[in-house]
């Protein structure tokens, strides 16, 4: 690696200017043997950022910053790899805004209008405002192509940077040169070359009146000031407008910031590139008077190698996920939009059900074999923890979840699609104890054996330690079930958890072979079902558990069920 250089890949003249200027503070401010190392940079001009990433990919080039949309795509189409990710004073989040100039416009009236985008694909002025119109039915897609062709019919005209080869309307209103020679081609591409790229260019071709509404980021607003604020609007997705400065509650939604990528086999150099030169010229480096690496005022553009209000960059992990850097919901939208990179041929035709169990994974399977749509991959996990950690390292694609599962699920960016419903409208939860045992009853439980379902199960864990189970140990803090229960019961199966209430569990044998108090149905005791097991007890008439909590669905039957399986 000795005398290696970093190749920057920028995609117009300010910005190789930008980067030649770096490269010179860093030849000035390090020591030999540093820039030996690997401190050396050389830049490298392409026509646009999709250019930068086929650069990077045959090795021509070794770095870029790009929209998250565009991330996405380098990532999952092309094998490259995310280093770092931009923040801003507010956090790694931009908020997508529309603005116009007339007053009398509101989000409900854009159809037919024309329209300045700040990229194809790109994070506030495609995927946000797209999926917002879509999920109010503003913009209809019938899918029967692809979602470019209908835009480019709901707007009357556009410049969306990047579009060309989608559908040639989408880039009507650009301004760019052109040119039948590739390279000096810049009518309607992702390069500064472009005047109305990014979302500066995108309030640039709003303020020229070439359009009517900009889809931008909130941090362009800030190019705005003093009385030109006055003549822009915001519009909000209830139908109304506000001024420029309510961006936090007039916007179309959140997304991911930028971010930096490169090929696998260049990550821990351009990672320890990024972190010298951040250390150096970032907002707090110890050379940021001989050069500033989030600012561009001098070069005569915005956003030159990094957004100029970027306040830090955060380098990544080599073991984080894409769909961990940008968020699952994020990258839910992209699959959604059929966003180029967000599917593989072999992706868009499997469906991976998360199993928790040998059971299940066997029920899985038949369901495969039967199965006529798409087909069917069953993928075992050990709990439904599990499982939601495979969802959001994107294994998985599917599973079921009871209602405190799905409301974790929730807080990590997972969203359901589909509900089970049962005869009573809400799922209800019962205490159930044998008739021969005359003196267990609610208030009386302290010192019983205890049937629990398993961790975070809403009848067997959430709601039993809302009620007095014992007035002998009425004072247990509320707060914490599970010292609750080890407070109340002598002991007790509640899968998942440790201790006393592992003592009553039995594991599973077999093709089930588990170790006792497992978080899935190969521990005998698991679940509405492994809770009446454990209260009704085995043929020896011996019962391991004096109370079970459980769910009311089919009650009787399942009761009847396991009685007779014990005769």
């Amino acid at each position: 690696m000795l005398g290696k250089k970093m190749r920057w890949c920028t995609v117009s003249n300010p910005e190789k200017r930008k980067c030649a200027e770096l490269a010179k503070a860093l030849v000035a401010v390090l020591p030999p043997a540093a820039l030996s190392a690997g401190g050396r940079l050389s830049c490298i001009r392409a026509p646009s950022t999709t250019d930068c990433i086929d650069r990077i990919r045959a090795n021509r080039a070794d770095i870029v910053t790009l929209d998250a949309g565009e991330v996405y795509s380098a990532v999952k189409q092309f094998g490259l790899v995310t280093i770092a990710k931009e923040i801003y004073s507010g956090g790694g989040c931009i908020l997508s805004v529309a603005v116009v100039r007339n007053s009398s416009l509101d989000i409900r009236s854009l159809q037919g209008l024309r329209s300045c985008h700040s990229g194809v694909r790109w994070t506030a002025g495609w995927s946000l405002p797209l999926g917002f119109l879509l999920s109010r039915n503003y913009l209809s897609w019938s899918k029967e192509q692809s979602l470019s062709q209908d835009v480019s019919t709901f707007f009357s005209a556009s410049c969306v940077p990047g579009a060309a080869a989608m559908a040639p309307s989408l880039c009507s209103l650009c301004q760019g040169l052109k040119s039948f020679t590739r390279q000096k081609n810049h009518h309607c591409e992702t390069s500064h070359s472009e005047p109305f790229y990014n979302s500066h260019g995108a309030l640039r071709c709003l303020r020229s009146g070439v359009g009517d509404v900009a889809f931008v980021d909130h941090l362009a607003l800030e190019s705005i000031q003093g009385s030109d604020r006055d003549e822009f609007r915001l519009l909000c997705t209830d139908g109304t407008q506000a001024p420029l400065s309510h961006y936090r509650n007039c916007n179309l939604g959140r997304g991911p910031g930028g971010g930096t990528v490169t090929r696998l086999n260049s990550r821990k150099m351009a990672s320890k590139f990024l972190v010298t030169v951040q250390r150096l010229f970032g907002q707090r480096g110890r050379e940021r008077r001989r050069f500033q690496l989030f600012n561009s005022s001098s070069f005569g553009e915005n956003d030159l190698l990094f957004k100029d209000l970027t306040d830090k960059l955060a380098v990544l992990p080599e073991d984080v996920d894409v769909s961990q850097v940008l968020g699952l919901d994020y990258v839910a939208l992209l699959k959604g939009l059929g966003h180029e990179g967000a599917w593989s041929s072999l992706e868009d035709s499997v469906v991976r059900w998360c199993c928790i169990s040998h059971a299940e994974q066997k029920k899985c399977e038949q369901w495969a074999l039967n199965i006529k749509s798409d087909p069917l991959v069953c993928v075992r996990a050990v709990s439904m923890r599990d499982c939601i950690e495979k969802m959001k390292r994107d294994e998985v694609d599917a599973v079921s979840l009871d209602a405190t599962h799905s409301f974790i699920a929730g807080k990590c960016g997972l969203v359901p699609v589909v509900t089970e419903y049962y005869e009573l409208p809400s799922v209800v939860g019962v205490a159930v104890a044998k008739r021969s045992s005359r003196n267990v009853f609610m208030g009386n439980l302290g010192g019983r054996r205890s049937c629990l379902g398993h961790m975070y199960s809403p009848a067997g864990w959430l709601l039993p330690y809302r009620h007095t189970l014992s007035l002998e140990h009425n004072s247990s803090s509320p707060c914490d079930p599970n010292q609750v229960y080890n407070d109340v019961f002598w002991k007790g199966c509640l899968p998942g958890s440790e201790g006393n209430l592992c003592k009553v569990c039995l594991g599973g044998t077999g093709e089930a072979a588990t170790k006792r108090c497992s978080d899935n149905h190969n521990e005998r005791y698991y679940g509405n079902m492994g809770a009446l097991r454990c209260l009704v007890g085995d043929a020896s008439g011996e019962s391991y558990g004096d109370v079970a909590f459980l769910e009311q669905h089919n009650l009787l039957a399942n009761i009847l069920g396991q009685i007779i399986k014990i005769q």
